[in-house]
């Protein structure tokens, strides 16, 4: 095999991850059980299958170490930032930088290694021993490892002492680890000063050594002890087979979710939530009804009863979590949460939960757009108004059909909602259902749905346009109303709508006669508009208007830039 970058691995990195994933959870139960306990067997026998796969491509596994990490070539396959709970950081810290494993390993030497490992995270300042000793007391024959001295400012590989040496030493009295640091040639380097050659104290330690005690006692004191205990509980569910026992963990973890919410610990409750999906994943002979109580535990959170009283002790809570953890709490709520979620969002005062309420609206809507659009024409007009709101934030498109009913709700505020969603969606069959909204019976509403349809010059409202111009109902509508109406009508007709106009503004032709100003100084604004050079004569002729409205309406329509669909107006 080569960890040449450029050449082809016959072996998956996935599998090397696969292999030391299982190891630290052999270590991890090694730490926590007796060798007959059965949680402790099947992660030793887990680890043990894992190997299977390397020997069938390797004939060797040669891992690099570093402070953090586990190297397989090119790959990392094992990284834990956490030096408290990290293997690397315990190879590392004593000079090992390469363990070789040897096919055979896994039966003969590999519970070994564990022991050795777990026996030097537990070792105190005043022992004796250090992993290195351990090492060598194990006299592994399918482990090799590499180390370098620490001591020296260039690291150099140290041998240690022989067997035989040893066993000579230890018949004349002295201890292995006396033995070992004896026998054991110095490395020397030239400019090296030590702590020994200086008249200190026994227990002088520098500042690094300092900085480094400190970090590990606060380590210590901020550890999530709550997040310790529910791995163990996991642990213990996954691999635990027994039924007996496995009913009795589900039903902790029962008790255990409503406690850790009045607590306030929504970081563990996210925890709890993604670990549960992860068992029903991977844990095998899960009976029926445990894998439904299981399956239970998310959906519980997003009943409406349990989230309408979570969200109200957030809102009212004088102490409020970050956005990290509410953030990871809603991710894990299901489709069901969707409704009450909706129906919270007009009510929340707290700015920062009403922006985390939104996030995880619009990730639970995109990946349930079928409840969304369930809530859309649902009974609830609150639920709905929001559920349309959201579905626009989104831009759903596959909400279009539901968003289209909406517009013929009883209550105008979802009508102009629908309006404003229909718009971001932008599609075709979108902008169709917004030339409906052009003749609802609320005046906001129509004059939200032109606004849209002329910014997005939907030919397909044109017919609308016209009957809406030449008819009598936006004659009598308000300025504003008005306005928008020609305007859009303008942007889309073309020169087709000069004649038309013209005989608005200036009178003569069918009409005969002029007519009121507002209308004028509208037909004028279309005009514009169409930017022709019809129209711009049309409007030439109306430039000395008695009327002030009329005046002011040509003059800002000749601003305009020459062409069709000129914007000037």
């Amino acid at each position: 095999m080569t960890t040449d970058a450029t050449t082809e691995l016959t072996l998956p990195p996935a599998a090397v991850e696969e292999l030391l994933q299982a190891l630290v959870k052999a270590l991890r139960a090694h730490q926590l059980y007796l060798p007959n306990n059965p949680v402790y067997q099947n992660a030793v026998e887990t680890m043990r299958a894992a190997f299977a796969p390397i020997w069938q491509a390797q004939t060797e596994l040669i891992l690099d170490v570093t402070e953090a990490d586990l190297k397989w070539g090119q790959h990392v396959v094992y990284s834990q930032p956490n030096k408290g709970e990290s293997v690397a950081w315990v190879l590392f810290k004593d000079g090992i930088r390469s363990v070789t494993l040897l096919p055979g390993v896994e039966d003969e030497e590999i519970v070994g290694l564990l022991d050795v490992v777990h026996r030097a995270r537990t070792l105190q300042p005043e022992d004796n021993d250090d992993l290195l000793t351990l090492l060598w007391e194990k006299d592994f024959q399918l482990i090799r490892y590499t180390f370098h001295e620490l001591a020296g400012t260039e690291a150099g590989t140290m041998q240690l002492p022989t067997s035989a040496e040893v066993a000579r030493g230890a018949g004349e009295g002295r201890p292995v680890a006396q033995v070992v640091e004896e026998e054991a040639p110095p490395v020397a380097a030239a400019g090296i000063i030590k702590p020994e050659d200086f008249d200190s104290t026994l227990y002088f330690l520098d500042e690094q050594e300092i900085a480094y005690l400190k970090r590990e006692v606060e380590r210590e004191y901020v550890q999530d002890l709550r997040r310790n205990v529910l791995a163990m509980l996991f642990d213990v569910l996954e691999l635990q087979a027994y039924p007996t026992v496995r009913a009795e963990l589900i039903s902790i973890l029962e008790s255990f979710l409503p406690y850790l919410l009045g607590a306030g610990d929504f970081l563990s409750v996210a925890y709890v939530l993604r670990e549960v999906r992860a068992v029903l994943e991977r844990a095998r002979e899960l009976a029926p009804e445990q894998r439904q109580a299981l399956a239970e535990l998310p959906a519980r959170l997003s009943q409406p009863e349990a989230l309408s009283q979570l969200l109200q002790s957030l809102d009212e809570a004088a102490a409020h979590p970050s956005a990290e953890e509410l953030g990871e709490l809603f991710g894990e709520l299901r489709a069901q949460a969707l409704p009450t979620l909706l129906s919270w969002l007009p009510r929340v005062a707290n700015e920062r939960l009403r922006a985390v309420l939104e996030q995880s609206l619009q990730q639970l809507a995109r990946a349930n757009l079928g409840d969304l659009t369930g809530a859309i024409a649902g009974p609830d007009a609150a639920v709905a108004l929001e559920a349309v709101k959201l579905a626009g934030r989104i831009r759903a498109a596959d909400a279009v059909p539901a968003l289209g009913q909406a517009l013929a709700h009883e209550e105008p505020a979802i009508r102009a909602a629908a309006v404003q969603a229909l718009a971001a969606a932008g599609t075709p069959p979108a902008l169709e259902a917004l030339v409906r909204a052009l003749d609802d019976e609320d005046r906001d509403v129509r004059l939200a749905a032109v606004r849209v349809v002329a910014q997005q010059r939907h030919r397909g409202a044109l017919g609308r346009l016209n009957a809406a111009v030449q008819g009598k109902a936006v004659r009598a509508a308000d300025l504003t109303e008005k306005m928008a109406f020609f305007e859009a009508y303008g942007s889309m007709v073309g020169e087709a709508g000069v004649a038309h106009l013209d005989g608005m503004l200036n009178g003569g032709g069918f009409l005969k006669t002029k007519a009121d100003p507002e209308t004028r100084a509208c037909a004028a604004l279309a005009l514009g508009r169409i930017g022709t050079p019809a129209a711009r004569k049309a409007l030439e002729r109306a430039a000395a208007a008695k009327e002030a409205l009329v005046r002011n309406a040509v003059s800002r329509a000749l601003r305009g830039p020459a062409g069709p669909g000129g914007e000037g107006a």
